[in-house]
């Protein structure tokens, strides 16, 4: 089963005094900083509550963004998670998989707007549209034929005309 719950506990972010610049790096991770198992009153069940951080770095000292909270996972082998996390601070890559996609997600999003808020980059890049040389070309091409259009526009404005006069005759 996946993860039931999450809250964020701690936010903290700065802006660094250098200046945004190319030649920028940003790196963001999760870190589980412990697991204990909990009884959930809700669903009935025992839950692992896995505490985390997760952070951003903008280097060179550009700015930093921490989130620290939980979240609440359910699996079939809790027991052996936990375990393994007690014994040598791991997680079987199932778990670890699921814990660590559902960060990404989560907290890039919350951090998207932490760093608009603080005129940092965003953490993640985000789609730029750009014309591409077949659409430019299409849109020369476009402006060629119409140059090209108005020529016949007249011709058949003329003979509607002397249409017009003939039939009206």
């Amino acid at each position: 089963m996946p993860v039931v719950g999450f809250a964020i506990t701690r936010i903290e972010a700065e802006r660094g005094k250098e200046a945004i610049s190319p030649q920028m790096n940003i790196n963001s991770a999760p870190t589980v900083k412990d697991i204990k198992e909990i009884d959930l009153d809700a669903l009935k069940k025992k839950a692992l509550q896995v505490d985390f951080d997760f952070d951003t770095n903008y280097s060179p000292n550009i700015g930093s963004i921490k989130l620290s909270g939980e979240l609440f996972y359910v699996a079939d082998d809790q027991e052996k998670i936990l375990d393994g996390w007690k014994n040598s601070k791991r997680l079987p890559e199932e778990a670890s998989l699921e814990i660590l996609n559902f960060l990404f997600r989560r907290c890039i999003l919350k951090m998207l707007n932490i760093s608009d808020d603080l005129q940092l980059p965003p953490p993640i890049n985000l789609p730029f549209v750009r014309p591409t040389q077949q659409s430019q070309g299409r849109q020369q091409e476009a402006k060629t034929q119409k140059a090209a259009d108005e020529p016949e526009e007249e011709k058949e404005k003329e003979l509607k005309e002397k249409i017009k006069k003939l039939t009206s005759k």
